[in-house]
């Protein structure tokens, strides 16, 4: 795929697309552009990652607004919220990657464990043409993580999963830019707090739960548990309004997701939307 032609990488700033990127740079001829979505949904530390690497590797960066913050089927946050999101993306990358040459290929860094989970985002990439080169060699994310790790870019090979803020509102509570932005607020706080690797701040419709890694949770005092859950909450209550309680809980993937449904409901509903519900 490097050879076959011009690439353009849409890089999220997560371990698989920015080590999809740091490969696409380095090994195809020409070299590929580099796309990379600014919006509040994407956490911060993912954008500064993104500009870190273009900068020290070279990369012909663009940073586009992928406008699903203008799309109210998005922010209406239904289960195929990310079908939206994607949509988006590609609809904003195509005029990049068309003037660039006949052919140009637009690539994520989608992995082959992806394809064990509800990702409505690949129904998008589909229909948008856009290809998957860990998928195409069946690689999955532990594999990615040795790779990274092999080119020498540790900070990538043991960067914790971050997906964007939208996953941490419960499904069908409205996405508000606002509220993407005091979430990742508050996810800093909580690391700051804890120490923990892995932070979700989740909005639910009666509370606001802060999900970190069983290992740290369990090594807190109820004095640190209790400092962590206030700071998080007042801010929430200061910078948005949000009065609810609040609460520690493990880390679960997917957890605001599934919150609204059982998983099993949500693996069974279809990636793309409904044709007469989609406006």
């Amino acid at each position: 795929m490097m050879q076959a032609g011009p690439l353009v990488v849409a890089a999220s700033g997560g371990v698989d697309s920015m080590t999809l990127a740091v490969i696409a740079h380095r090994r195809s001829n020409p070299p590929p552009t580099i796309c990379h979505a600014i919006s509040p949904a994407v956490p911060i530390d993912a954008t500064a990652r993104v500009r870190r690497y273009a900068q020290r590797e070279g990369w012909h960066l663009r940073c586009i607004d992928a406008g699903e913050m203008n799309d109210a089927r998005y922010l209406a946050n239904p289960v195929n919220r990310c079908y939206f999101c994607k949509t988006n993306l590609y609809a904003a990358i195509a005029p990049i990657a068309a003037p660039i040459a006949k052919g140009a290929i637009i690539v994520s860094g989608a992995n082959l464990d992806d394809l064990d989970d509800f990702r409505p985002g690949l129904g998008a990439a589909a229909e948008a043409g856009a290809r998957h080169p860990w998928i195409e060699c069946e690689i999955d994310k532990k594999t990615v993580r040795a790779i990274a790790a092999d080119l020498g870019l540790d900070d990538l090979a043991d960067l914790p999963a971050s997906p964007c803020l939208s996953s941490r509102i419960e499904t069908g509570i409205a996405i508000d830019p606002r509220t993407l932005l005091a979430v990742n607020d508050c996810e800093r706080l909580a690391r700051e707090a804890t120490g923990a690797a892995i932070v979700r701040c989740r909005i639910r419709r009666e509370e606001v739960v802060i999900e970190i890694d069983a290992d740290t949770l369990a090594a807190l005092s109820p004095a640190q548990r209790e400092s962590c859950v206030s700071a998080v909450t007042e801010r929430l209550h200061s910078t948005i309004g949000l009065s609810r309680r609040g609460r520690l809980a493990p880390y679960q993937m997917g957890s605001a997701f599934v919150a609204g449904g059982s998983s099993a409901e949500v693996q069974g509903r279809s990636a793309a939307p409904p044709p007469d519900r989609s406006a």
